[in-house]
Order: C-alpha cells, then sequence, then structure tokens
C-alpha cells in the first residue's frame, strides 16, 4: 500500500510539467518572422504613373528602367557638350526610392577620363531627375518600402 502510495505521488509531482504552456512573446514571433523574411525582393516594383498600365511585374520593371533611362539621355542629348577626345563610357548610376516615391541619386561610377571630359556630368544626372513623372514607390507586404537600385548608362561622345 505504502509503494502504491509513493508511486501516486511520483505521478502526481512529476505530471505537473505536463499542464504548463509554453507562452510565446510577440517580440519572438517577431523576429522569427524577421529572419525568414526576404528583404532583397519586393512585391511590388516602383513604377512611374505611365507605367501602371503594365499587365505583369516584369514589364512594370522594364517599363520604370526605360523610362528613367529615357528621361536622363533626353537632358544629356539636350545638352551641348564638348569634349576633347571620344568617350564611350557606361556610368553605374545607384539611385534610391523613399516611401514616399522620391527619386534620390546616391552615387555615379565614373571613369575618370569621363569626369575630366565632362566635369559637370554628376550635375546632368541630379538635372535629368527633376523631369521625371510621378513615381510610386516599391511594395512589401503592403507597406510602401525604400529600394535601392543601380542603372547602367552608356555614354558616347564623338
Amino acid at each position: 500500500m505504502q509503494r502504491i502510495l509513493l508511486f501516486l505521488l511520483f505521478l502526481v509531482v512529476t505530471s505537473c510539467n505536463y499542464f504548463n504552456v509554453k507562452k510565446t512573446s510577440s517580440e519572438a514571433i517577431l523576429e522569427e518572422e524577421l529572419q525568414t523574411f526576404n528583404w532583397r525582393d519586393v512585391d511590388v516594383y516602383p513604377t512611374f504613373k505611365t507605367c501602371s498600365t503594365s499587365s505583369n511585374q516584369e514589364s512594370k520593371k522594364v517599363c520604370f528602367q526605360n523610362t528613367l533611362t529615357e528621361a536622363i539621355y533626353k537632358n544629356l542629348t539636350s545638352q551641348k557638350i564638348v569634349v576633347t577626345q571620344d568617350i564611350q563610357d557606361t556610368i553605374l548610376v545607384h539611385f534610391q526610392i523613399s516611401e514616399t516615391g522620391e527619386l534620390h541619386l546616391m552615387d555615379a561610377k565614373i571613369d575618370s577620363i569621363t569626369l575630366v571630359e565632362i566635369p559637370n556630368i554628376e550635375d546632368l544626372l541630379y538635372e535629368s531627375l527633376d523631369f521625371l513623372p510621378e513615381i510610386y514607390p516599391a511594395i512589401k507586404r503592403g507597406q510602401q518600402v525604400k529600394t535601392q537600385f543601380t542603372l547602367p548608362i552608356q555614354i558616347q561622345v564623338d
């Protein structure tokens, strides 16, 4: 009888651990979600108002890049650029689009020869952004997000 009582007492003491409910904090859930979150991709690519009629994501992306490139080329070709030697360069322009749709030129990797021949090339790039149509920012999980991208611009002056 004593053994049965001891066995029942042992069962009661050890079985209490099975009823403990493990609470998970909202911070732990958020941290786990952020670990699995792909920060490099967006659900909706940034776009111009003129590109909103495109049907799929890839065509909107191409339209955005083409519209931006055309605006830069249009501004650069309207300038009177005089050089002493032929220039054929690809400029890597780093842009950032804010959550509100503002486009900022962050950096431009320009060859030294191009900088010598066209010292105001960065000013011309900044100036070309003034004539862009309205930009809709990128969207990730229903939220407007800041995005960065690099656009190659080919410069050829004879």
